[in-house]
């Protein structure tokens, strides 16, 4: 690679070579390769690694960069993302739904979901674990809420555990006509076990989106979904709603 030397400009020299960097990871750099050391990339651009530090930590925020554990400084993936407030609604499991089943277990809710599902408060009910994945590098990790009451016909024969366990509740769920979702968006830190799922380091900033379906005039189901806030970009779509967009832009909103 040939040395590029950075003009005097008004802005900040850290940002102007955050933009030459964008540039360059554009077009030399695919999804997931490790970026030259410090030294390198200091001496190429003609910069202080003082000043490269603040500029790829400045792409880190935008998502365009991932520092991962033992292995450096890589090219992050496109965005993921969740339709968030649109008029499309589906049950978890639907064609074309992006997460993929972990596992499932019966146990008793947060306090707080139990409230929303209006179970007793010693009622058990079935915690679907999903995840998402995109560029094989894990994206968000779903923890499904659905009451036994939700999904009467179940059989512990046909789904005896594990990612089993869990398509069975979701292709029971497919049975009732859902009336409606609402979702909402709050910023969060990553718990240990959210951590750990998303390769992240404990909290780290997550998106938490929590999704409740209707069906038979009751919350019947309640996903829990957390995202890595480094791979989602929110826009408000014409209908005020809230949409994270998976694409191949990765500017800051």
């Amino acid at each position: 690679m040939g040395t590029t030397q950075l003009e005097s400009v008004p802005e900040p020299k850290y940002w102007h070579l955050k933009t030459v960097l964008s540039e360059a990871l554009d077009s030399e750099f695919a999804v997931g390769e490790i970026l030259p050391n410090e030294r390198d990339l200091a001496a190429r651009f003609g910069v202080a690694r003082a000043t490269l530090r603040q500029a790829l930590e400045q792409l880190e925020l935008e998502g365009r960069l991932q520092r991962r554990r033992g292995v450096g400084t890589t090219v992050a993936p496109p965005r993921v993302g969740v339709a968030v407030g649109t008029e499309q609604q589906a049950w978890p499991g639907a064609p074309g739904d992006a997460w993929q089943p972990v596992d499932c277990a019966e146990a008793e809710p947060p306090a707080a979901v139990a409230a929303a599902l209006e179970t007793g408060p010693d009622e058990a009910v079935h915690i679907v674990r999903r995840s998402r994945v995109s560029h094989g590098q894990p994206v968000a990790a779903e923890l499904l809420y659905v009451p036994a009451s939700s999904v009467p016909d179940l059989s512990g024969i046909d789904a005896p555990s594990g990612p089993a366990h869990a398509r069975a509740v979701l292709r029971e769920l497919q049975h009732l006509e859902l009336e409606s979702q609402d979702r909402a968006v709050e910023l969060g830190s990553a718990r240990a076990d959210d951590a750990r799922e998303l390769d992240r380091l404990p909290g780290a900033p997550v998106l938490v989106v929590t999704t409740r379906f209707v069906a038979q005039g009751r919350t019947t189901a309640l996903s829990v979904a957390t995202y890595r806030a480094d791979t989602c970009r929110l826009t408000f779509a014409d209908s005020g709603g809230v949409e994270i967009h998976h694409g191949p832009e990765r500017q800051a909103s």
